[in-house]
């Protein structure tokens, strides 16, 4: 039986949007909360009284200190971002960046749990969302990791 033409058009355009526009769009997902999360990182810094203030009398981080929460916290936005950005380790540093946005809704919802502030806890999902799928899926192609997997893929096969 033979394929008719508008099937094999719409595998054609499903290949171009696989190979080409995938990697673009986990590049953009990366780079966007990359950004995010390092913007929220040196605002704390930059602001460390303020910040050891708020996680003092504002945010409620259970278990840990409040002054050890929020430098746990600020380095996590620091550091999770850029491996993420570059996509080295890239699932680590989309996982430790889950577990940053998490907390942040915990010891936050309070305020975010306010109807005033649904838009914020909306803004918290989403982030959770896209970087659950890039936890599952990986960086992508246009990523350290994957510069690193085809650079050890080829010395294997040197060897063989």
């Amino acid at each position: 039986m033979q394929t008719l033409p508008i099937v094999r058009i719409g595998r054609c355009m499903i290949s171009v949007v696989e190979r080409w526009l995938g990697p673009l769009v986990d590049l953009a997902a990366r780079v966007y909360l990359a950004d995010v999360f390092f913007q929220a990182g040196r605002t704390k810094l930059d602001n460390w009284e303020i910040t050891v203030a708020l996680f003092n009398d504002e945010y409620k981080v259970p278990l840990l200190p409040p002054e050890l929460a929020a430098i746990l916290g600020t380095a996590g936005e620091l550091v999770f971002p850029v491996l993420l950005a570059l996509g080295l380790g890239g699932r680590l540093g989309a996982l430790g960046l889950s577990f940053v946005n998490i907390m942040a809704v915990v010891s936050y919802y309070h305020v975010l749990s306010q109807p005033t502030f649904a838009a914020a806890l909306t803004q918290h999902l989403l982030w959770g969302i896209i970087l659950a799928l890039l936890v599952v899926h990986g960086p992508g192609t246009l990523s350290a990791d994957a510069l690193i997997k085809r650079h050890l893929s080829d010395n294997e096969a040197d060897f063989h």
